[in-house]
């Protein structure tokens, strides 16, 4: 067995478990609101992309372990997530099964990759299946707490969700979830089975038309977990960088969509005031901006950095005030 990553202090000079930013449940499932996303795991720089520099196997193992012992129990991945030599999934098994009681791993389906890394069309609701027993072998389990339907555009899904509801009936799934998704698709899916979780591009600056929906989710009892929180508008590329070609492209159409410009990397002068004066990072800053926007509001910051695991999970005790929450929203709506 690897041995395990010492941990570092925080920016703020202390470790904090992740329980500090409180909890919320995933259907009957109570998870702690800083959780772990898996999509950097696999590789050195951008994911999702053809031929990208396998990660470190040893060094991802070691994150994953780390993030389990500070108190994360809500791991986000999916079978699309690899490199050439590495694949998130397995590299959650290799880490952390046999599984802990208390973890909650969340997977996607929808739109998956081929060997080589390209992207393939969206898949079909009878090809679903085939894609939820690609992440059970996997990870190495007999059924999945948490599957996100993966959505290009903003037609219905009303028929690939039933698909999913149909193998949460055959016990191969336990709860289903969105990803990527308008109100009205919540609404359709909702009209099908129970919808958990909304997985959706949001952060300080990016996507604030979303505001509405983020608040809609709390309303219905349906946990919003963004993605790129921390990225800026252009995602995982940083500002002024683009997908690469066949990427699924966001909701609305517009491909890794977001914010406004200077959304990305420290931000604007606010931000990093609020940081000084917190004696922590303007990423610390934009988690935790994102966990206050309400109980329901679910952090999944992925990294492969066992520093910046232990600052992204110390993020979650970092209280802002009302006077700091004012000038934050501004920029972000401005």
């Amino acid at each position: 067995m690897d041995s395990p990553l010492p941990v570092p202090p925080s920016p703020a000079g202390r470790v904090v478990d992740a329980a500090a930013a409180g909890t919320w449940t995933l259907g009957d499932l109570t998870v702690n609101r800083v959780g772990f996303g898996a999509m950097r795991l696999a590789q050195r720089g951008p994911a999702l992309v053809p031929g990208a520099l396998p990660r470190d196997r040893a060094q991802a193992v070691g994150v994953l372990r780390r993030a389990v012992e500070l108190g994360v129990n809500h791991i986000d991945t999916a079978a699309f997530y690899f490199s050439p030599l590495r694949s998130a999934n397995e590299l959650i098994n290799r880490a952390l099964s046999p599984y802990p009681d208390d973890l909650v791993i969340a997977t996607k389906v929808g739109q998956p990759r081929d060997p080589s890394g390209a992207w393939l069309p969206h898949a079909r609701p009878e090809q679903l299946r085939g894609l939820v027993e690609e992440n059970l072998r996997q990870l190495g389990r007999d059924h999945l707490d948490l599957v996100n339907l993966r959505v290009v555009g903003g037609g219905s899904v009303a028929e690939r969700f039933g698909a999913l509801a149909e193998l949460r009936t055959a016990g191969l799934v336990r709860r289903a979830g969105l990803s990527n998704v308008l109100p009205h698709q919540l609404a359709e899916a909702r009209a099908v089975a129970p919808v958990v979780c909304v997985q959706n591009m949001y952060g300080l600056g990016v996507r604030p038309e979303q505001d509405a929906f983020v608040d809609l989710c709390g309303e219905q009892g349906v946990a919003f977990v963004p993605f790129y929180a921390l990225a800026g508008r252009d995602g995982q590329y940083g500002v002024g960088g683009r997908p690469t070609a066949g990427e699924p492209q966001e909701a609305d159409g517009r491909p890794g969509a977001g914010g406004r410009p200077g959304a990305g990397g420290g931000g604007p002068a606010g931000v990093l005031e609020v940081a000084r004066a917190h004696g922590v990072s303007p990423a610390q800053v934009r988690l935790a901006w994102t966990l206050h926007r309400g109980p329901h509001v679910l952090a999944i910051p992925g990294t492969g950095d066992p520093e910046h695991l232990v600052a992204n999970v110390a993020a979650g005790a970092l209280r802002l005030s009302a006077a700091e929450l004012g000038r934050l929203d501004a920029l972000h709506r401005g």
